[in-house]
């Protein structure tokens, strides 16, 4: 790690904890800053809190008080998730004091080359498969680390890194509206489309987020761009870094498609057909990872043999297991409609039972309609369970039921399948309803099919 002394007896306000927040907190005093923590959560409640106390790290908890800023604090170091709504930070802004997130501070302090990777889906996938790709021949030259909104905080595998290594570091919309400074040597957008807006407030505000991902580039970086978006396209127009794109439909200056064969320049790489995962919006995560793999000298053998064995992240249409012919995949991060029917197009519709289902946030499934016309099944849950069921109805779907949760599900979606079919949960909810978050849906999920395939006898 880079030794900077720009926050040696600086007052640091590190707002919100979370894994992001400890990590920021830990860095900042071991710069020699004074800092302070404020976590919402009440003490008793707050274990992180408690063991930064136990570490001499001063913390006030259970709210946000606004006159804690008239202690003249010179940054203010946010998690990512709270709102610049928040009264604290209107406050800030008044006061004009600095806000920033703490992928700067990693920034700041990173020997490591990082490679940001943004957009509205597909960010894990490609995260991950381009670590894997770089890090597939590599002996004692150095390392590829996950960091991120990937679940490892950025500042603390910026500690560790050393000049060798890289950072593969997913970016949120909401980290990327903390930066100042900071600047990956190569940047990927996999997509944008609408999201978070309730955060952002309006698309437009929300595609600035995401652009911020390269305002501090130059020429002499790389800025990766999915060219199947007229939207990225036009961006590209403004930025000083080297663009380059990937395309499933056109030839491009990276990794493109042609004739279901993934190419680089004139290089052929492999037929999309011997990829493990599924889906066309993962052959293009497998395109952007490709650009960046070539971009960083990786060989073609290992491209190939990352993208034959990547059998997906936990919850992104992870590959589960079979049961007596059967397919399970646990698609539970898909929490939006959009991310539903991109996991359905990489499979034969009349081979689909689909489990979808969860919190009501007062919308219909219309836009559902045409990725679901024809299902083999569905099984409806959750609070979503009775629209979803009518919007099923509407698109012919062969057969239909409403049950419980998505642990239920997966015995109601065997008893319709047959040998071949493809048993997926991508609920196209948030899993607030029943469940803390996607990922221990996706578990309760993944147990209810290893639970299954005990019980039946799988082949």
């Amino acid at each position: 790690m880079k030794k900077i002394s720009d926050y040696e007896n600086k007052k640091v306000l590190v707002l919100g904890l979370a894994r992001s927040g400890v990590s920021a907190a830990r860095l900042l005093d071991k710069l020699g800053a004074i800092v302070t923590v404020n976590d919402f959560k009440n003490f008793d409640e707050n274990p992180e809190a408690q063991l930064l106390l136990d570490e001499g790290i001063r913390v006030i908890t259970g709210g946000h008080p606004v006159e804690l800023l008239d202690e003249d604090f010179e940054l203010i170091v946010k998690n990512p998730g709270i709102l610049y709504s928040n009264p604290m930070l209107v406050a800030a802004v008044n006061k004009q004091i600095p806000i920033i997130t703490e992928v700067e501070l990693a920034y700041q302090i990173s020997e490591a080359d990082i490679i940001g990777i943004t957009g509205t889906n597909g960010k894990t996938t490609t995260t991950t498969m381009i670590a894997e790709m770089l890090n597939y021949t590599r002996e004692n030259n150095g390392k590829a680390y996950l960091a991120g909104n990937i679940g490892f905080p950025a500042s603390s595998v910026a500690q560790e890194a050393t000049s060798e290594d890289e950072l593969v570091t997913e970016l949120s919309s909401f980290q990327l509206l903390g930066i100042r400074t900071f600047r990956p040597k190569i940047a990927v957008i996999t997509n944008i489309y609408s999201a978070h807006l309730d955060y952002h407030g309006s698309r437009e505000e929300y595609v600035k987020a995401k652009w911020r991902i390269q305002e501090n580039m130059t020429s002499e970086d790389i800025l990766i761009l999915n060219g199947n978006q007229a939207e990225l396209r036009e961006l590209a127009q403004n930025t000083k870094a080297h663009v380059v794109t990937f395309s499933t439909e056109e030839k491009t200056n990276g990794a493109y498609l042609l004739e279901n064969t993934i190419f680089y320049g004139e290089e052929m790489i492999l037929s999309i057909d011997e990829m493990a995962i599924v889906g066309m919006h993962n052959v293009e995560n497998a395109l952007a990872a490709v650009t960046a793999a070539k971009l960083r000298g990786v060989e073609n053998e290992a491209i190939c043999e990352v993208l034959r064995n990547f059998h997906g992240v936990e919850h992104r249409t992870q590959f589960v297991g079979s049961i007596n012919e059967r397919k399970f995949y646990n698609d539970s991060k898909a929490t939006n409609i959009l991310a539903t029917k991109m996991a359905l197009s990489g499979f034969e519709n009349d081979r689909v039972i689909l489990l979808a289902g969860g919190l009501d946030r007062g919308n219909d499934f219309d836009e559902l309609l045409p990725a679901i016309y024809g299902l083999k099944g569905m099984v409806t849950f959750g609070e979503t369970a009775e629209k979803l069921m009518l919007t099923a109805e509407e698109a012919n779907v062969g057969e239909v039921l409403m049950t419980e949760n998505a642990e239920v599900a997966v015995r109601l979606a065997y008893e319709m399948s047959s040998a071949g079919d493809v048993i997926l949960l991508s609920p196209a909810n948030a899993s607030w309803d029943q469940y803390p978050n996607f990922e221990v849906r996706g578990e309760k999920f993944v147990q209810a099919v290893k639970q299954l395939a005990e019980e039946v006898g799988a082949e």
